[in-house]
């Protein structure tokens, strides 16, 4: 698992739009402000949200991003795997990207490697957005 700026900069706004209320949307000059993201990056990283339904959206004055789903439903773990990629040390551990790998040569390399990945996923499957939010 690597995490990208792409990766760093999805949480922080998330984790920054799940303490907004609710009902409002806000603007990405004003999260990228808020976060020091660089706003245009920030954009790209938003609408990969969008699409994949984690944030909706609103055109106009009013308009910007809040959070699609209750933020205690959106896991570190998913946000991750979607703008970083696998969170497995290699692919030959991988649960949703595996691909074979030299490593495989060596199983106790490989059993090693599936405690880490474990370990990984038990601490980002079980955070949200909500617990770093409070």
């Amino acid at each position: 698992m690597r995490l990208t700026s792409r990766g760093e900069y999805a949480l922080l706004a998330l984790v920054y739009l799940a303490r907004q209320p609710a009902d409002s949307y806000v603007r990405v000059e004003t999260i990228a402000a808020a976060q020091d993201i660089p706003a245009k990056f920030l954009e790209q990283i938003l609408l990969t949200l969008k699409r994949n339904q984690f944030l909706s959206s609103l055109k106009g004055q009013h308009g910007g991003y809040r959070l699609a789903k209750p933020s205690n439903a959106i896991t570190l773990a998913e946000v991750l795997r979607l703008v970083d990629g696998p969170l497995a040390p290699t692919e030959s551990v991988s649960l949703h990207y595996y691909r074979s790998t030299p490593i495989e040569k060596e199983q106790k390399l490989v059993g090693v490697f599936t405690q880490v990945r474990d370990c990984i996923l038990g601490i980002l499957e079980h955070t949200t957005i909500a617990d770093l939010a409070t």
